[in-house]
């Protein structure tokens, strides 16, 4: 006859700090809930918050008769309101652009350098500048980057913008040039050590980082290297590297941490979520989104990570999704 067996009471108390520990553990890796959906199916946006607001900008929309002579190259520009849970439209872009960088400064948002359409290709990389005024909705060009190049990075530090590497059409372009709105001119400043497109940048304190990406928008050729630049010394240098070898990833920075979110491989989507410590200089593996995706647009509100749009396989595919990142605040007894 099976007779079972008797649980002392030390195991008991074992397992429940076992099992308290683990609950207890999992708030700091972090929640995902669901946002409102995005108006559109986009993939490879940009997106950036400005003045509390989310803006999920170009990209590829899903291809239809109505976009067609385009090349599902998008103009749109969507506004996602994080305290109602609401989108609304505003001015167009002046002309489509697909893995375009962007930047927010002094009010004004910046969406720089991209992919646009050029007789039958979609890959003609480009130069422009285009800032939008929030007060007037309105984009008007600015001085163009010396450097055409797309599936670029785009960091602010101290009142300048800093366009990082990308594609100029030929070859990956290492490049790091500076732009001063208050002069509307750009400099240069000290190239990448290893040229790469489809990275992330974010600026932490004094530095800006390059966050992993690939070679010649070749996905099978991932990187995970992470640069670091100091833009007193004009230098970059080797950190710790992604523990995952990612491209058409995204990031968004919370206190003084990096969050490295999705990207795509030959193998499929990432749905990964790595924070890095800049201060450490090491990397924590976070919870991961719901949805695996690449070509998302990430943006930061209030401590809340929002990961928009993006495509769920690689290559072209589009979705709506709207993301929510956070990690609860302890409660006080």
């Amino acid at each position: 006859m099976f007779m079972p067996r008797l649980i002392t009471t030390s195991q008991l108390l074992f397992l429940f700090f076992v099992n308290i520990s683990l609950v207890s553990a999992e708030p700091r890796l972090g929640t995902w809930t669901q946002g409102a959906p995005a108006p559109t199916k986009r993939t490879e946006i940009a997106a950036a918050a400005l003045d509390g607001k989310i803006y999920a900008i170009g990209g590829f929309s899903k291809p239809s008769f109505s976009n067609i002579l385009d090349f599902a190259i998008s103009r749109d520009v969507e506004v996602y309101d994080p305290a109602t849970d609401n989108w609304s439209v505003t001015t167009p872009l002046p002309e489509g652009r697909h893995h375009a960088g962007i930047a927010t400064l002094d009010g004004f948002l910046y969406i720089i350098g991209g992919f646009a359409k050029s007789g039958l290709t979609i890959w003609h990389a480009v130069n422009t500048v285009y800032q939008y005024n929030p007060a007037t909705q309105a984009w008007r060009e600015r001085a163009p980057m010396p450097t055409s190049r797309g599936a670029l990075g785009i960091a602010s530090y101290q009142g300048r913008l800093y366009a990082i590497g990308g594609y100029d059409g030929e070859q990956n372009s290492g490049a790091t040039e500076i732009y001063d709105p208050k002069t509307d001119s750009w400099s240069t400043g000290a190239p990448l050590l290893a040229p790469r497109d489809h990275l992330a940048v974010a600026t932490v304190g004094s530095r800006i980082y390059a966050i992993g990406g690939r070679s010649n928008l070749k996905y099978r050729q991932n990187t995970s290297m992470v640069e670091a630049y100091d833009p007193t010394a004009n230098q970059w240098q080797t950190v710790a590297n992604l523990p995952t070898a990612r491209s058409g990833i995204s990031a968004g920075t919370i206190n003084e941490q990096i969050y490295v979110l999705g990207g795509e491989s030959e193998e499929g989507t990432f749905d990964n979520n790595e924070k890095y410590y800049p201060d450490e200089d090491r990397w924590m593996t976070m919870t991961p989104m719901p949805t695996a995706r690449h070509g998302l647009g990430v943006a930061v509100v209030n401590e809340r990570l929002y990961a928009i749009g993006g495509g769920p396989t690689p290559g072209a595919s589009f979705s709506r999704i709207n993301e929510i990142f956070f990690i609860p605040q302890p409660q006080n007894d």
